[in-house]
């Protein structure tokens, strides 16, 4: 296979890991834990795995011969920066506990291990992929792990190879079917520990334990080198709107750690919105009063961030959305037989009154996309909603309104952009290549010390690599009872951005100046080599978190 100056560079790359990881490693058990919340009911669902304690490795000079073991890994989910990074440091591992160790890969993600498809992660293997972005080593899927035949079903392919270990490398919902699959072994007897990996670049993965979810670092950089780019050619061209919208549906630490990074005009954030409850004309209204600003000190241009989950966090809008979902679900084989040119005053006559005027106010493109794409659990698709036009439509018509009342004398004309599937496999930065082998590494270390249910943890990461701190959290501590399906299930807990938290302290504090002033900063593309305060610095967020 072909590969770039850069690829060949970077396999030389020998990712940097905390000193503790070094050699001989022994575990510093801290006191026990429970739930982030439901605590009765966590523990009574988790009776095996509730209420370990935190875990921390420190160096020791103690060197012990282990038997050699056989080890899984499932890549769950959707793809993010560094996750070959985690195999290859989980590879390292638990060949330094025993050279004869074993590591085994299931195709496809969670799938593979119910259809019973794997490869062997060899030496030569697994050499091809380092620092390198992607999952396409053994590739990943969404399945779901929650039935006891999914369960049986894998057990009988890990004992054919004598796997005693499974590592999951994935986000929240993946964590939770690694929670659930611990318990269910652990309860059985079967002799298999489970261990997460924490992953997601939306960032919405993390607590005191976890202080970031890997790949976020990677995206983030990436959308903003592409954001700097658009901001500069904006600041050149001087006549378009640039409305972008970005990944990251529950929570807006994507957008927000752009808009840190590259100072744009506007930056929305989901969790300010449905705080103070706005509504849509609220949100088309601030952008609205910008653009008419700058647009009398004779800037026609500016760039707005969106995240891409903000339809369903404006209150108007997620009670609009939350009635469609059960009349469409309600009355999907009615619904099909009527006329396409008809189906918008269909559901109108068919909505609570709030609802149907909100609807009926829509672009006639945006109505459809909340009428029509659904996903398999009958839920809109957000990312599928064009947010970006639709405000920037809607925008358009209040500027036009405002002029012919004579409070706009500006022009406004707007491009849109969604950046999505552009950061989830770029090379991974030093930071999430680093991190990334340190979870792999520790999760070697969580193994060989017997755990199950636990998560990999690597914290203290804004200091120098040797200084990091490597453990594990029971999953079971980042649980919580949420409706899903109309029943409730016990899941991790979405982290969304703070309101009263550093990062967006920080960009509230500014965001004034940048929406009335042209402040942008242009980050260029992420270096892999050069000066460590170039190549190695983290993500504002998590510099501003920990200081």
């Amino acid at each position: 296979m072909k590969k770039s100056a850069l690829q060949v560079a970077r396999a030389a790359y020998q990712p940097k890991m905390p000193k503790a990881l070094s050699g001989a490693v022994k575990a510093e058990f801290g006191a026990a834990t429970e739930s982030v919340a439901n605590q009765s009911e966590i523990k009574e669902l988790f009776p095996n795995t509730y209420g370990m304690p935190i875990i921390k490795f420190v160096s020791t000079n103690a060197k012990e011969e282990a038997s050699p073991i056989n080890v899984g890994v499932i890549l769950s989910g959707g793809q993010a920066p560094g996750g070959h990074n985690v195999i290859s440091g989980l590879f390292d591992g638990i060949k330094s506990v025993n050279d004869k160790s074993r590591l085994y890969g299931f195709i496809l993600g969670p799938g593979g291990l119910v259809d019973h498809k794997y490869m062997e992660l060899t030496a030569d293997i697994v050499d091809e992929y380092r620092n390198t972005g992607g999952f396409d080593i053994i590739g990943s899927g969404r399945t779901k792990l929650e039935t006891k035949e999914q369960y049986d079903k894998g057990l009988e392919i890990l004992k054919q190879l004598n796997i005693t270990a499974l590592v999951i490398i994935g986000g929240d919902d993946s964590n939770t079917n690694a929670c659930v699959l611990a318990e269910y072994y652990a309860a059985n007897n079967t002799g298999v520990q489970v261990i997460g990996c924490p992953k997601t670049i939306d960032g919405d993965l993390k607590n005191e334990q976890i202080e970031t979810s890997f790949g976020f670092d990677t995206a983030c950089k990436v959308y903003s080198e592409v954001i700097g780019n658009i901001q500069r050619d904006c600041n050149s061209a001087r006549k378009y709107w640039h409305f972008i919208k970005l990944m990251g549906r529950s929570a807006s630490h994507i957008a927000l750690e752009c808009a840190l990074q590259v100072q744009p005009n506007i930056c929305l954030i989901s969790e300010e919105i449905e705080a103070k409850n706005e509504s849509l004309d609220d949100v088309v209204t601030y952008i609205a009063q910008i653009v008419a600003n700058r647009a009398e000190k004779g800037n026609n241009f500016g760039t707005v961030l969106i995240p891409e989950g903000l339809i369903e966090f404006i209150p108007a809008m997620k009670a609009l959305i939350a009635e469609l979902n059960d009349f469409l679900a309600k009355s999907k084989d009615e619904f099909a037989l009527i006329k396409k040119s008809a189906q918008r005053e269909y559901i109108i006559s068919k909505l609570s009154k709030a609802n149907a005027e909100i609807y009926a106010s829509l672009p006639e493109g945006v109505a459809r996309q909340l009428s029509l794409d659904r996903d398999p659990h009958g839920n809109v698709q957000v990312s599928l909603i064009e947010t970006e036009k639709l405000l920037s439509d809607m925008v358009a018509a209040k500027l036009e309104q405002w002029k012919k009342e004579g409070k706009f004398c500006g022009k406004f004309a707007a491009q849109h952009h969604f950046f999505g599937y552009e950061g989830r496999c770029a090379a991974p930065s030093n930071y999430d290549a680093d991190y990334c082998y340190s979870l792999g590494f520790t999760a070697s270390a969580l193994i060989a010390t017997g755990k199950t249910g636990y998560m990999s943890s690597v914290r203290n990461t804004t200091a120098p690599a040797e200084n990091w701190i490597a453990g594990g959290i029971p999953i079971t501590m980042m649980m919580n009872m949420e409706r899903r399906h109309g029943e409730m299930k016990p899941v991790i807990q979405k982290a969304l951005v703070k309101l009263d938290g550093a990062p967006f302290k920080a960009f509230e504090a500014q965001r004034a100046e940048w929406a009335i002033n042209t402040a942008y900063v242009y980050p260029g593309p992420i270096q892999y080599f050069g000066p460590t305060e170039v190549c190695d610095q983290p993500t504002k967020t998590l510099t501003l978190e920990r200081q």
